[in-house]
Formats: C-alpha cells, structure tokens, sequence
C-alpha cells in the first residue's frame, strides 16, 4: 500500500513468471499412442486428431502382425481451449505438458488451431519437473514391487545354493565310492 506500482515495459522487459506457470501445452509426439483420450475429455472439444493404422511385423519368427495407429495430425484450437489442464491430466503417457511460453497472439482467430509441429516447438520450453522429495513416502506400487523383486532374487539365491549343495553332496558321495573299491 505505500509503494509505489511499478509498470513494467513488457517487449523490453519480459516478465518473471512463477514456476510452472500454464501457458500453451505442449506435444512430445513420440509418446503420443493416438489413444484420443485427451481429445475425448476436452470439455471444449478443442483437440483434433486424425490417425492411420499401419501393420507391423512379427517381433519373432512365426508370431503374428500387429497393427499400431500412426499420428497424422495433432491440433489445438487455442481460440476454443479454456486451459483447463484435464487433457494433460488424462494423458497415460506423457505426451502432453505445460509450457509457459504466452507470446503467441494472433491477428486472425483462424491461425489460433495450432499445428503439431508449433506444439512440438512449444515441448522444449517445458521446464523440467521439481525434484523428488528425499523425506516423501514410497508409492505403494514401487514398494510391492520391489518387494517381489526381492523375494524372487531371496527364491533364486536359495535355489542356486540348494544346487550347489547337491552338487557337492554328489560329488563327496562319489568319491568315497571310489576309494572303497580300491
């Protein structure tokens, strides 16, 4: 209340926005799988994807061909999104993110349905996500499975030494037979 306002000169001086701050989101294409979950949960239906499917061939001799979709276009109408984040959240893997870039005003709303290539762009300026905390708590799903990495590594262990008592067992027996021959 009794400072005065500073005005920043924005073109010269560009503002210090706060981590992690929502600007436009941003594509990682090579995680997308073309599952149209995001496209589907958009409330504004903002989000258009179109896809092929392509055939793939056997990862082994004698299995069967597999078919996967193949991204053809991925665009965002930023004249109808309301940055609500739900297509980021639904995102299964990855593929789309906050980036806080914001210069990307247009003079005609139609050039506003950004493109796959713009978003790839847009994917780099994506800040790196914060550190893990050291003191946070183990998520459930790691701790049981490594736990049963565990027990499995404990099974073999015992199972290597059950072998190679048996073998050394064998091994002793065979030896007193043969003296008792002599």
């Amino acid at each position: 209340m009794t400072r005065r306002a500073v005005t920043q000169q924005y073109p010269e001086t560009m503002p210090s926005l706060p981590p992690r701050s929502r600007g436009v989101i941003g594509l990682f294409e090579e995680n997308c799988t073309v599952c149209m979950l995001c496209a589907r949960e958009c409330p504004d239906w903002c989000i258009y994807i179109d896809s092929h499917k392509e055939t793939v061939p056997p990862a082994a001799p004698g299995g069967r061909e597999r078919s996967r979709n193949v991204l053809d276009r991925f665009a965002i109408d930023f004249s109808l999104c309301m940055y609500c984040g739900i297509c980021i959240e639904v995102c299964p893997f990855d593929a789309l993110f906050w980036s806080p870039e914001f210069e990307y005003a247009e003079t005609d709303i139609r050039e506003l349905t950004h493109e796959r290539e713009k978003l790839r762009e847009w994917m780099w300026t994506v800040p790196e996500p914060p550190p893990l905390d050291e003191a946070a708590e183990e998520p459930k799903e790691i701790a049981a499975a490594r736990k049963a990495a565990e027990k499995a590594e404990a099974a073999a262990r015992a199972e290597a030494a059950a072998d190679a008592g048996a073998d050394a067992g064998s091994e002793a027996s065979g030896d007193g037979g043969e003296q008792g021959d002599r």
